[in-house]
C-alpha cells in the first residue's frame, strides 16, 4: 500500500468506534437522569483527558516515532471506545471518557505529524484529504450507531463488536506506513520546556473557536435534536451524520481550494458558511432546517484544523510534533470550555441559546484567518 494510501486509510479508521459512540448520548443522559449542565460536566472528561496528554504526546511522538505510535495507540484507543456507553454513575462517566481523550489525543497526534511527514516527502499537499477521510469515518461511525439504535442493539455490545473489527485492520494499515527518522531542528534539546511562540499561539487561537463548534456539535446535535424538536431513533443522530458528512466533502476539495485560493481566503470563505449554519440552526423553528444549518456547519469547519496543522508544521521553531502538539493543546480548549459554557448557558435560556454562544468565537477565528499565511506569522 502506497504511503497516502496508508495515511488516509488510517485517518479513515480511526474514529470510526469512537463515531457510534455519539449518538448514544442521548441515551445515556436519560438512562443517568442528568441535565444539560451534569451532561456536560461529564463530557468533560474527554477534553480534560485530551489536555492533560498532550504536553507529554508531542515528546513522545518525536522520540518513538508516529509510525510506532499509531501500532501501539489504535489498540488501546479501540479497546477504550466502549466503556462510556455503561457507566454506572456521572463520575464514572467522566472517568471513562478521560481515559478515553487521552488514547484519542496520542493517536491523533500521531496521525497528524505522520501525514505532514508524509505529505513533505511527496511534495503533495494531502492533509485536508487526510482529515476528509477522518470525517468519513466518524460520520460512517455515527451512521453505525444510530443504526444500531434502530434495530435496538444493545449499545456496549455494538461499541465492542466494532471495535474487535477494527483492530486488525488498522494494526496492518498501520504496518503499511513508513518507516521516517524524524528530522532534527536546530537547538533542539537546549530546554526542556519553552514558551510557545506567538505564531503558534495565534494560529490556535485561530482554531479554537472552530473546534469549539465541532466539539459542541458532537456532544449537543442529537440532544438539540431529541429535545428541542422531540427527534427518535435514526432521526436523533442524523444531525451529526449531515454534519460529518459535509466535513467530508470540504476537507476532500480542501487540497485544490487551498492551491487555487490560498489558505486565507479559503478559511474566510468556510467562516462565513459556519456563521450562516449556525445561526439558521438556533432560529430553525423545523428538524429539516437545523439538518440544513449543520450541513452549512459542518462544510464551513471542515478545513480549518487541516490548514491550521500544515501552518504549525511549517514554522521550523521546533520539531513538527511539538508545533503540533501545542497546537493541539490550545484549540482543544474549545472541546473544554465548550461542553460546560452550553450546558450552564442552556440552563438560564435553553439549548438554542446554549449553541448561540458558539458564534462570538467564530467571529474571532474570521478575524485571525490571516495568520494562516507565513507572511503574517510574525
Amino acid at each position: 500500500m502506497p504511503p497516502k494510501s496508508a495515511i488516509m486509510s488510517a485517518f479513515f479508521l480511526q474514529p470510526i468506534a469512537f463515531g457510534s459512540w455519539l449518538p448514544q448520548i442521548p441515551g445515556v443522559q436519560e438512562r443517568l437522569s442528568l441535565g444539560p449542565a451534569e451532561l456536560a460536566f461529564a463530557l468533560l472528561g474527554l477534553p480534560v483527558g485530551i489536555l492533560i496528554t498532550l504536553p507529554f504526546a508531542g515528546r513522545l511522538v518525536a522520540r518513538i516515532g508516529s509510525r510506532n505510535t499509531l501500532l501501539w495507540g489504535f489498540p488501546l484507543f479501540l479497546a477504550l471506545v466502549p466503556w462510556p456507553v455503561v457507566a454506572p454513575d456521572i463520575v464514572s462517566l467522566f472517568f471513562l471518557l478521560l481515559l478515553l481523550g487521552i488514547g484519542l489525543s496520542t493517536i491523533e497526534l500521531g496521525l497528524n505529524v505522520e501525514a505532514d511527514i508524509i505529505e513533505k516527502r511527496g511534495a503533495t499537499s494531502i492533509m485536508n484529504r487526510c482529515h476528509g477521510f477522518w470525517s468519513l469515518g466518524i460520520m460512517t461511525g455515527s451512521l453505525l450507531g444510530a443504526a444500531f439504535l434502530s434495530v435496538h442493539l444493545a449499545p456496549f455490545v455494538a461499541i465492542v463488536s466494532l471495535s474487535v473489527l477494527l483492530m486488525p485492520i488498522a494494526f496492518l494499515v498501520c504496518r503499511a506506513l513508513p518507516h521516517v527518522e524524524v528530522p532534527a531542528v536546530e537547538g533542539e534539546g537546549r530546554s526542556s520546556w519553552r514558551l510557545p511562540s506567538p505564531a503558534i499561539l495565534g494560529i490556535s487561537l485561530f482554531v479554537f473557536g472552530i473546534t469549539m463548534t465541532e466539539g459542541a456539535v458532537a456532544d449537543w446535535s442529537a440532544v438539540y435534536l431529541k429535545d428541542v424538536f422531540n427527534t427518535t431513533g435514526m432521526a436523533t443522530g442524523m444531525g451529526y451524520v449531515v454534519f460529518a458528512m459535509l466535513v467530508s466533502v470540504g476537507r476532500f476539495l480542501g487540497d485544490a481550494a487551498k492551491s487555487r485560493l490560498g489558505p486565507v481566503v479559503l478559511a474566510r470563505i468556510c467562516l462565513s458558511s459556519s456563521l450562516l449554519g449556525l445561526s439558521l440552526v438556533v432560529t430553525a423553528p423545523v428538524t429539516a432546517l437545523v439538518y440544513l444549518g449543520l450541513a452549512l456547519v459542518g462544510f464551513g469547519v471542515s478545513v480549518g484544523f487541516p490548514l491550521a496543522v500544515t501552518a504549525s508544521a511549517d514554522l521550523g521553531d521546533r520539531p513538527a510534533a511539538e508545533n503540533v502538539a501545542i497546537l493541539s493543546f490550545i484549540a482543544l480548549l474549545g472541546f473544554l470550555v465548550g461542553p460546560p459554557l452550553i450546558g450552564l448557558v442552556a440552563e438560564l435560556t435553553g439549548l438554542r441559546g446554549g449553541l448561540a454562544m458558539l458564534l462570538p468565537p467564530l467571529v474571532v477565528s474570521m478575524l485571525l484567518a490571516g495568520l494562516l499565511d507565513r507572511r503574517h506569522q510574525g
